[in-house]
């Protein structure tokens, strides 16, 4: 039987847990009577934890939140795996949290047992980040809690926008999702003066205070966070093609990400594709592995490298077979 200290650190991570325990699996769980669970429950409402009770044959114990955060007890992995969190956080592209993540991870480092300290430690010192040429663009952590409240209580948002050519507008409107997309972060919101669904930059808008009124919420259509996904992408295309491809639109539609490209039906047999990419080559090896038939007339730069690839296929298969 555990000692009774060693016993309370193991029902308190059980409950935290989330879900309800009866007084019977907890006493199983640890080897004791239901009425020192019952104990060492009261114990622990005495320390602060907000151990919540209901009676009957479906009651049972659970963890509530408290108006303190209480120490919390971790298991192997998932001390791990916040210690990762963290450290990622602290190089991320949210400003305000470094300084804070890094504390947390001090903490947590502290009181970490050897062996899981060295597991830390080696992803640390061994997982090597490649900077990337465009970093991205940094948002504030305020901005994105003020974002996510007004999702959440359904306010609308008065903010200064900075459009990609740089201009500013004054815009107001109703917050759905944030969404964040590689090292960016998009809000989805129906901006009231142009009566319309639009996707917003993070980086790029400074809310003004006070917010808006309540706002009745709309029916959020299921493209929307697609919606991101798709203008991200054909944002940062350097080529765009519009290939006819020899195939019904739903066969080719279950091999397309919405994000890399658009499938409209020409007829039962013919559907157009509109994609894009930073370079032709990725542009062609993309169309060769959709396993169907296809014509390319634009742009001149992707034709010509389809038609190079053709001869050096053929000739891979051809080997006497004299260049034109």
């Amino acid at each position: 039987m555990l000692e009774t200290s060693a016993r309370l650190l193991r029902l308190l991570s059980l409950l935290q847990t989330p879900r309800d325990w009866t007084g019977a699996e907890l006493a199983e769980r640890l080897s004791v009577s239901t009425r020192t669970v019952r104990n060492d429950v009261e114990r622990l409402r005495n320390l602060g934890y907000p151990v919540h009770g209901t009676r009957g044959s479906v009651g049972g114990y659970r963890l509530g939140a408290g108006a303190a955060l209480p120490p919390l007890l971790l298991e192997d992995d998932e001390a791990v795996a916040v210690a990762i969190g963290l450290r990622t956080a602290a190089g991320g592209t949210i400003t305000g949290v470094e300084e804070t993540s890094l504390r947390a991870l001090a903490k947590l480092e502290q009181v970490l047992p050897a062996r899981l300290r060295r597991r830390v430690g080696a992803l640390q010192r061994y997982a090597v980040a490649v900077p990337r040429d465009d970093p991205g663009p940094r948002v504030d952590a305020d901005t994105l809690s003020t974002l996510a409240a007004a999702c959440r209580d359904h306010e609308r948002l008065r903010f200064d926008y900075r459009g990609h050519d740089g201009s500013a507008t004054r815009r107001e409107a109703e917050p759905y999702r944030l969404v964040n997309w590689g090292r960016r972060w998009y809000l989805v919101a129906f901006d009231v003066d142009r009566a319309g669904w639009r996707t917003f930059r993070v980086d790029r808008l400074r809310p003004r205070t006070p917010a808006g009124p309540r706002f009745a919420p709309r029916e959020l259509p299921e493209e929307a966070v697609d919606q991101v996904r798709r203008g991200v992408s054909s944002a940062s295309w350097r080529y765009r093609a519009r290939v006819v491809v020899h195939a019904p639109a739903e066969r080719v539609a279950e091999r397309i990400n919405a994000a890399v490209g658009a499938v409209t039906p020409v007829d039962d047999t013919r559907c157009l594709l509109d994609t894009g990419a930073d370079g032709v080559e990725a542009l062609a090896v993309h169309l060769g592995l959709l396993g169907f038939d296809f014509t390319v007339t634009e742009p001149a730069e992707l034709v010509e490298h389809v038609r190079a690839l053709a001869d050096r296929y053929r000739r891979a298969v051809e080997p006497g077979r004299e260049e034109s």
